[in-house]
């Protein structure tokens, strides 16, 4: 599709985004784009970095949690009478 571009598409293109925001607004427009692209990528990283975490957490096949028995007694109290 975008195969077909040349030099001159470009030109026409970048001309009428000039006319369009006007030469006042690129510099602004430039700025906000690249803070975006920081969130952007700073947020694309902190999802890799908690995925490795994760599976760093992970227990093995040996460790995994065994359940615990748990005994169970009674109290007689002053007014249970057996």
């Amino acid at each position: 599709m975008f195969k077909n571009i040349g030099p001159t598409e470009i030109l026409l293109i970048l001309a009428v985004v000039l006319l369009f925001f006007g030469a006042a607004k690129l510099p602004e427009l430039a700025r906000g784009s690249g803070r975006a692209l920081r969130i952007f990528k700073s947020e694309i990283k902190g999802l890799e970095d908690d995925d490795q975490r994760r599976e760093a957490e992970k227990p093995e096949a040996d460790e995994t949690p065994r359940a615990r028995q748990v005994e169970i007694t009674r109290v007689d109290g002053p007014d249970d009478k057996h």
